[in-house]
């Protein structure tokens, strides 16, 4: 079922009537009211109006219908990896993204009963960054559509054996009781947001900035395409950050690369990379060039 728990349900309504009133402003966001998104969305962009949204092809889908001028998507976790599903999401959406947002992340446990407890609710990247803390009291994880969200299901069943691992601030909002906060297993627990809008930064406007290059592609299907292709940043000291490889169709005949490179198009070294990497490419698409939050390395 693609909606709210109940006691979340209002304030999304509110949220959606405001963010409908100057969608310009809005910044859609996957989760209700409390989720870590929500809050990464009003850290990010203080004046933007928040626009809840039930999952990420969701949020995506608000910036394509103009019902929000932006949205911000988890898209990497320092604890459990890969958030959200962006190498099938962006290309599909047509949209760019222009920033990214570094969070740390913490959970707590809510219900609103004392314990002990039978199950916890949470998105799956809470559950798997609260593992171990779940294995030791014996409560069985269970997946939800998000952190927040988790937290006003288990308000609204009132049922003391359940609980759910959420952000602090969703007790407040669903009338739960903190139980402990804390529980995510990692002190260093930290997501990264990007931030999603119909049109690119050019990447002139970033001259004299240090920029981050996002990028898609495919090298060619013969020995040592993939050597070849990373030669070219290796060659004109470019530093790529993140390459991860992902299957798209069910052949399993040859992968696609998702990166990251410190540098914009427009650098004479990141032009030279690229049209190398083009070379041994079947496909290469630029998914964003933008402003880099916080220095690598």
């Amino acid at each position: 079922m693609r909606s709210f728990p109940a006691p979340a349900m209002a304030m999304v309504e509110t949220m959606r009537a405001s963010a409908a009133d100057a969608p310009e402003r809005a910044i859609a966001f996957q989760g209700a009211p409390g989720a870590n998104s929500h809050r990464a969305a009003m850290e990010a962009m203080p004046e933007a109006l928040p626009l809840p949204c039930f999952d990420f092809a969701d949020a995506l889908e608000a910036v394509k219908a103009g019902k929000a001028g932006c949205a911000i998507i988890p898209i990497e976790n320092s604890q459990h990896g890969r958030v959200a599903d962006i190498h099938f999401l962006l290309p599909e959406s047509g949209l760019s993204i222009v920033g990214e947002y570094f969070m740390p992340i913490e959970h707590a446990l809510m219900s609103t009963g004392d314990g002990p407890f039978q199950a916890a609710y949470s998105h799956p990247q809470a559950l798997g960054q609260s593992r171990f803390f779940l294995r030791e009291r014996d409560i069985v994880p269970l997946s939800y559509a998000d952190t927040a969200g988790a937290a006003a299901y288990v308000a609204e069943k009132r049922d003391p054996t359940i609980a759910s691992i959420s952000p602090p601030i969703a007790a407040e909002l669903y009338g739960l009781k903190i139980i402990e906060n804390n529980v995510q297993d990692s002190s260093d627990n930290m997501t990264r947001f990007v931030i999603l809008a119909p049109t690119a930064i050019d990447p002139a406007t970033l001259d004299g900035e240090q920029a981050v290059t996002t990028f898609i592609f495919e090298v060619k299907n013969i020995p040592a395409a993939l050597y070849k292709a990373m030669g070219g940043f290796a060659t004109n000291g470019v530093n790529m950050t993140k390459l991860e490889s992902y299957q798209r169709g069910a052949s399993f005949s040859a992968s696609m690369f998702y990166a990251d490179i410190i540098g914009a198009p427009g650098d004479p070294a990141v032009d030279r990379a690229l049209e190398e990497l083009a070379f041994h490419s079947k496909e290469l698409r630029i998914l964003g060039t933008y402003r880099q939050a916080r220095v690598r390395g």
